[in-house]
């Protein structure tokens, strides 16, 4: 079974770390020359702060931090915008229990008495 509620978890984590990555690139980016190298110094180091980062402030395992590094690389808070609305609504089909009654079987008091 897929942990939505996790996941959201894990999105939220994310976006705070992509907002301090982004502040840190921003600032050493210009040790760079040439922007060839930008892209894999922005991976590296979404990854070793996300992993430094969940293991100093959660209860997050070293397997999951990598996650939570990727999803800071790839956007964070685009992800969550997009699956916003969809993992509430998964959720709650999911935890659902329906009862379906036909209208036979439905017993109004007005008509009885």
């Amino acid at each position: 079974m897929l942990k939505l509620e996790y996941l959201q978890e894990l999105l939220v984590i994310a976006i705070a770390l992509s907002t301090i990555t982004c502040a840190f690139i921003q600032k050493t980016k210009c040790c760079f020359k040439s922007s060839k190298y930008l892209c894999s110094y922005s991976f590296i180091v979404n990854m070793l702060v996300g992993i430094i980062f969940c293991i100093t402030f959660t209860d997050i395992t070293f397997p999951t931090s990598l996650w939570v590094g990727l999803f800071s690389f790839l956007g964070a808070d685009t992800i969550y915008k997009t699956l916003e609305g969809k993992l509430s609504s998964h959720t709650e089909i999911i935890n659902r229990k329906t009862i379906t009654i036909s209208k036979e079987n439905i017993i109004n008091e007005e008509e009885s008495e």
